[in-house]
């Protein structure tokens, strides 16, 4: 099923404020390499005629980013740095006290999180490919306290037993509704070691937010498994939010050639990777679908071909009111934003946004104001909003 509707680009350059009227072709991003069906067209469909807003440039490759209660924006960018953004201008030092981070590939800083306290803890967490010897690096969690604009009481809480080159680090941080952190780790390129619970590649972790682990994870006390891990079987989650009316977890996570993949996060369950996919390898090679596999979850939804999937938000603002509660998705190879409806566990809807906005999005999230807020990885890399047209 499409439709056209008109949408508005607004991008604010200093002194000046272009608009662009676009046409925009809404589809149904989810396809089958076995020729998966449309899903029936449900009321899900309310579109709005909406602004780009953009609020800085100039960022180097950002991968993330955060709101702090006193409107500060927190970035990360991949190279190694941490910016601030205050009262809408990027500040020209980055922020001190990161640790040392392997730029190489994939690797850098990555992900960011602000702890649900921070008005009382002052603390963030932080993860990135962590240079070791029998490397070239992992990923790892830090956390620090952010004061006076540094970051002081820098620690490592979590270092993961997943050895590797420049690829594949994952990572996503997200607090879970029981205040637990939840973190993914990418398989490194290795693949089969996703299988195994005796190392961290290709895992979602569940620990305390200081570094413990819990002891209702579901690997507790299983000879040769690491109690950390909460599921397995993952190629390379770039995306992962909590769903704010279930306290379920989701993610995103980047296929091989085909079969980027959504998933209901479960404790103890296998997701499939390197032995199943909606994909195929690059080599050509096939694979088999995860309803072929026994004893894999299948993804709730996947994109054949791929659209690199990167980040992900609730929207729980009321700037877009019929959109309160959607989940929305980057995408950096396909270059636009999905709008994803998701009822009772399943993907109902999809619409792609953005794309005549022709940036990969490296991030989404929902903002204190009510506006949802994109981050693109480009070299001069942008933070925007969406907002409805007057």
């Amino acid at each position: 099923m499409e439709k056209e509707l008109l949408v508005t680009f607004c991008r604010k350059i200093p002194h000046q404020v272009f608009i662009y009227l676009l046409p925009l072709t809404l589809s149904w991003a989810c396809s089958n390499k076995k020729s998966q069906s449309d899903t029936p067209s449900l009321p899900y469909d309310t579109t709005y005629p909406y602004q780009i807003i953009e609020v800085v440039s100039g960022l180097e490759h950002p991968w993330a980013f955060g709101f702090l209660p006193n409107g500060d924006i927190l970035v990360t960018e991949r190279e190694g740095r941490l910016r601030l953004i205050r009262d809408g201008n990027l500040q020209d030092s980055p922020i001190p006290g990161l640790p040392d981070v392997y730029a190489e590939g994939q690797g850098g800083l990555l992900d960011l999180a602000i702890a649900p306290d921070f008005a009382t803890s002052q603390l963030i967490y932080l993860t990135y490919a962590k240079p070791i010897e029998s490397g070239p690096a992992t990923t790892a969690v830090a956390r620090a306290q952010l004061v006076d604009d540094q970051l002081v009481a820098l620690e490592d809480i979590f270092v993961a037993n997943a050895p590797g080159g420049g690829q594949h680090f994952g990572s996503r941080l997200a607090f879970a509704s029981d205040g637990m952190l939840i973190i993914s780790v990418g398989e490194r390129g290795l693949q089969a070691p996703a299988q195994e619970l005796n190392n961290h590649i290709g895992k979602t972790i569940r620990i305390h937010p200081d570094g413990r682990v819990p002891e209702d994870n579901p690997f507790v006390g299983q000879e040769g498994a690491l109690p950390e891990i909460y599921s397995y079987g993952h190629r390379n989650v770039q995306g992962m939010a909590v769903q704010p009316e279930t306290g379920i977890i989701w993610q995103n996570e980047h296929g091989p050639k085909g079969g980027d993949e959504l998933n209901r996060i479960k404790p103890g369950l296998n997701y499939g990777w390197p032995i199943a996919s909606f994909g195929d390898h690059y080599d050509g090679g096939l694979i088999p679908d995860h309803d072929t596999v026994e004893g894999v979850e299948l993804p709730l939804t996947y994109w054949v071909p791929s659209i690199g999937t990167s980040g992900m938000a609730f929207y729980t603002g009321d700037q877009f009111p019929a959109w309160k509660g959607h989940s929305f998705h980057g995408a950096l190879v396909g270059q636009h934003l999905v709008r994803a409806v998701i009822q009772d566990g399943n993907v109902v809807y999809q619409e792609k946004l953005l794309e005549e906005f022709g940036q990969r999005i490296r991030d989404v999230r929902d903002g204190p104001d009510g506006y949802l807020y994109i981050l693109t990885d480009e070299a001069d890399g942008v933070l925007a909003r969406l907002e409805p047209v007057p």
